[in-house]
């Protein structure tokens, strides 16, 4: 009968485990439906921007009051779960604060997550009236609204939750230290859940070891359902933020990609020596490729999936954006958020169909981003620049138009004529190259 708790908890850790890796799985196979992605470039540059930005948070800082608050929750939850690691084994061994052998340093340890604790209340509480009371403009777009907006709060609650549990675990602990309770050593250090202990006075040691109990069983259930519920959230960048940044571009960023066979086609027609009529002068790899741009999102390459799972939906390239900001459709956020929930849809369509994709009649260009939006945009690259996971909206809308122009003739008529005057004149203005001058006689 004594294992039977161990026997549970490596059942649920077994479980939520599991769980967690399904879910691993399906976002890897969902990624991989991009087409391959140009990832050349300056490896040590790409360390240095995965350092910088993912571990050093120097983009967050930019807004300093989010930007601090931010990095209090990031470390402090990552640190404080470095105790997750004392509760698995002891959950496995059946002991009670197994470092506890550790002396002063596990003191130190003990004191410094509780401060951490205590500061991500604060800071998630502050988060939450920024969102729900002070109501900051970027989170009230159309984008926010439904599941967006509760999946932000819930997060807000289930970590609020994990840091009380881990106080009031604490707490107990503490008392029935004071009691000398059975199996309860005098281990830690416990500055912030010492004062909790007025609650505790008056309780008997039974009713607090299954307040402390309780208390240890949810908060590790509670960080397992949060593994598993990061997959279905804006939190999986938690995971992703790191390979994103690593993958991210370090082109100039006004620098756009060229079609390959394009490029080619244009060297065959300035080479006076290669035969214009040729079928097949460049070989396989100069076939012209099924389709110019994306209308669909295994039309995008796999960095640009990545991206769209990566977006935390903060919102800070929306609010940058000057097409938004004129009262344009656009939001960069949306193209991310539309990218990712089409690409679901897409998974969700091959698990139903046993790993076969069968045409739904949807796209991701009309069905969920509009023309309108796709036009909007000016290519200033400040979504880009805002970013603070390096992700690159910009590319998305770039291959989508690149779709419409080439594939649909699509283009709207200011940009058809822009185009025609470059054809026939050289320049965007609809004067021939000789009387382009004749302002200067006016």
């Amino acid at each position: 009968m004594q294992y039977i708790p161990n026997i549970l908890f490596a059942l649920a850790l077994g479980f939520g485990v599991w769980f967690f890796y399904n879910n691993v799985r399906k976002l890897i196979r969902n990624i991989k439906l991009g087409h391959d992605a140009d990832v050349s470039g300056d490896s040590a540059q790409r360390w240095k921007n995965m350092a910088r930005i993912a571990l050093g948070q120097t983009k967050m800082v930019v807004r300093p009051i989010a930007g601090i608050l931010h990095i209090i929750v990031y470390v402090g939850f990552i640190i404080i779960n470095i105790e997750v690691l004392e509760i698995i084994l002891d959950g496995l061994l059946g002991t009670h604060r197994l470092f506890a052998f550790l002396g002063g340093a596990y003191d130190f340890l003990i004191g410094s997550f509780e401060i951490l604790a205590f500061l991500v209340i604060v800071a998630v509480v502050i988060f939450w009236l920024r969102r729900n009371v002070i109501r900051l403009k970027r989170f009230l777009k159309p984008e926010m609204e439904g599941w967006p907006k509760k999946d932000g709060n819930l997060i807000l609650y289930i970590e609020l939750v994990l840091m009380v549990l881990f106080l009031t675990m604490n707490g107990a602990d503490y008392q029935l230290q004071q009691m000398g309770a059975e199996h309860y050593v005098e281990a830690g250090s416990f500055p912030i859940s010492q004062f909790l202990a007025p609650i505790f006075q008056g309780m008997s040691e039974g009713t607090l070891i299954a307040i402390e109990r309780g208390a240890w069983w949810i908060h590790i259930l509670g960080i397992l359902f949060f593994l598993n519920y990061l997959y279905y959230s804006k939190h999986l960048h938690i995971l992703l933020a790191f390979p994103n940044t690593f993958y991210g571009r370090v082109k100039p960023q006004g620098q756009f990609d060229n079609l390959e066979a394009v490029t080619k086609e244009v060297k065959l027609m300035m080479d006076p020596n290669a035969d214009p009529f040729a079928t097949d002068a460049g070989g396989d790899d100069a076939a012209e490729p099924g389709k110019f741009g994306a209308s669909d999102v295994m039309d995008l390459n796999w960095v640009q999936l990545m991206n769209a799972y990566t977006c935390t939906e903060c919102g800070r390239c929306t609010s940058e954006c000057p097409a938004n900001q004129t009262g344009k459709k656009l939001s960069p956020r949306k193209i991310m958020m539309d990218t990712r929930d089409r690409l679901e849809e897409v998974g969700k369509n091959i698990d139903a169909n046993k790993g076969t994709l069968v045409p739904d009649g949807k796209q991701l260009l009309d069905d969920y981003i509009t023309r309108e939006e796709l036009w909007a945009c000016t290519t200033c690259n400040a979504c880009v620049q805002a970013c603070p996971v390096s992700i690159d909206p910009l590319s998305i809308i770039v291959e989508m138009r690149r779709y419409l122009v080439m594939e649909q003739s699509a283009a709207p008529t200011e940009l058809n004529n822009m185009m025609s005057n470059i054809e026939n004149n050289g320049a965007p203005w609809p004067y021939n190259q000789m009387d382009r001058l004749n302002w200067v006689n006016e």
